[in-house]
């Protein structure tokens, strides 16, 4: 795995648990509400999964937001 993929799972992470936390919804929620497993939604926010697009538009829809701003870094990522 490159560099420039980790750093992508790395924002994918830290934008779903920062938009859920947000939202105050637990991880069992978000995944019944984007049809994914609270464990799979879990391994999401650590950075352990290659997510597809399909996952992709579903954790942007369950959070209202949109896939670029899942992927996007912003100020208050790590």
């Amino acid at each position: 795995m490159t560099k420039e993929e980790l750093v992508l799972r790395k924002t994918l992470a830290d934008n779903v648990r920062s938009i859920r936390k947000k939202k105050a919804i637990s991880q069992e929620a978000l995944g019944d509400i984007a049809g994914l497993h609270r464990t799979f939604v879990g391994s999401i926010e650590r950075a352990e999964r290659n997510v597809s697009l399909s996952t992709l538009v579903a954790l942007s829809i369950a959070l209202g937001t949109s896939v670029p701003r899942l992927l996007t870094k912003t100020g208050g990522t790590k």
